[in-house]
């Protein structure tokens, strides 16, 4: 769905950015070139097919006709969507480069700027404007940074010749009803090189779902200049996924010395955080039900995960796109930096590593829901396992240490 999502359907992938993206900017791909275009004659025989396909989901023979022109093949988005980084970022190098003091100050000048109609929006869908503005800043840099590229083009290729085909194909359909609709004309479609549009970043079908037309103005236009429509769409998009009006996303919290690690992930009330010794870093551990989440281990900052740190979770599954929006919005409403200091010096495990982790884990009789690289739930409650088996703190935190102490 979302820009920062230009890596989108990776980062749908538990621990993806932390695991095995690379988080550096990428070129926008360029429209085909003669001398680079891949088997137009497949494609168009694709576009034949996916015709009858889309004309049997309701697309009308009119709005095909409309869109075609705007149906070409963009090899450099094939190249952009195979590419996988065997090294990824770190969560703090994401965090870095997503909490800037550029990034703080434009979004505070932003809250200013447009505190009427975030005050509105907040007053309808109750998400404060410094999370909206957050996705925002996050997504396209508060709109510099919408992409150029074909919607349509991009969907059609991926659907194509993407990894995640019938994915792909389902968007395009839907981004083809949106045109039906005359939301937009297919040449206006632009967007990321993933296919997500618009200053909050939507996929198509995303857009069906949750966009409103905020202005009064007879349309959902999250393509405009005015970001209005598209920032109430984001704030109905997270509340209707659950966002719970006046809690906090998560909490920094200071652990206690001695403080028992296999609490890790759990959830408890405010009161048994405070009875375990947990203390905010600043101000007061909010009211209610949270989980504490180690994301850097027993040595980094540590969080108390609110209901609403997964309701961003359903905006994008990336605990490191989590964090950095959560502290991203934190500093826009004047908050300062982490208490807590991130294990730095620990280096990106490899994709290899990765999965060497989960097969010593699995052969050692923990569970680690399957052998794929990625770390999520499953596999960090198989490290906790084994790190209170062997006598070791267990915070679920996998790094080259922790590869080197596993049997191979």
């Amino acid at each position: 769905m979302h820009r920062s999502v230009a890596l989108f359907f990776c980062l749908l992938l538990p621990g993806c950015v932390a695991a095995n993206v690379d988080t550096s900017p990428r070129p926008e791909p360029r429209v085909e070139t003669p001398a680079a275009t891949r088997s137009v004659g497949s494609f168009d025989a694709w576009l034949d097919s996916f015709a009858q396909r889309a004309r049997a989901a309701g697309v009308r023979e009119t709005t095909l006709a409309q869109a075609r022109p705007h149906l070409r093949y963009l090899p450099a988005t094939v190249t952009l969507d195979q590419r996988q980084s065997e090294f990824g970022a770190r969560i703090w190098d994401y965090m870095d480069s997503a909490v800037t003091p550029a990034r703080i100050s434009q979004g505070q000048a932003a809250l200013r700027a447009r505190a009427v109609g975030l005050s509105r929006i907040e007053a309808r869908f109750g998400v404060p404007p410094e999370v909206i503005v957050a996705i925002w800043g996050i997504e396209t840099s508060y709109g510099a940074d919408r992409g150029r590229i074909s919607t349509l083009s991009t969907l059609a290729t991926l659907a194509k010749d993407g990894r995640r085909g019938a994915f792909f194909e389902a968007q395009l359909i839907d981004a083809l009803k949106i045109v039906q609709a005359g939301d937009i004309a297919p040449e206006a479609m632009i967007g990321s090189w993933a296919g997500a549009f618009g200053h909050t970043q939507f996929m198509p079908s995303s857009y069906l779902t949750y966009a409103v037309d905020f202005t009064g103005d007879g349309r959902r236009n999250v393509w405009s200049a005015d970001p209005t429509d598209a920032l109430a769409s984001a704030a109905n998009y997270l509340a209707r996924r659950g966002w719970v009006r006046g809690q906090p996303w998560a909490v920094e919290v200071i652990l206690p010395q001695g403080f028992d690690l296999g609490l890790t992930g759990q959830r408890q009330s405010a009161e048994s955080w405070g009875r375990a010794g947990l203390r905010a870093a600043t101000g007061a551990i909010a009211p209610g039900t949270s989980r504490l989440i180690l994301p850097g281990g027993a040595r980094g900052p540590a969080f108390l995960a609110y209901a609403n740190y997964d309701v961003l979770k359903e905006y994008n599954i990336s605990d490191a796109y989590v964090l950095a929006l959560g502290h991203l919005s934190d500093r826009l409403r004047g908050a300062g930096p982490l208490r807590g200091q991130w294990p730095r010096g620990d280096r990106a495990l490899s994709l290899s590593e990765r999965k060497d982790v989960q097969r010593r884990l699995n052969a050692l009789g923990h569970d680690t829901a399957g052998i794929d690289g990625r770390h999520g739930p499953a596999t960090v409650a198989a490290v906790q396992a084994w790190q209170r088996a062997n006598g070791l703190p267990p915070d679920g935190y996998i790094n080259a240490d922790l590869l080197a102490r596993l049997p191979p």
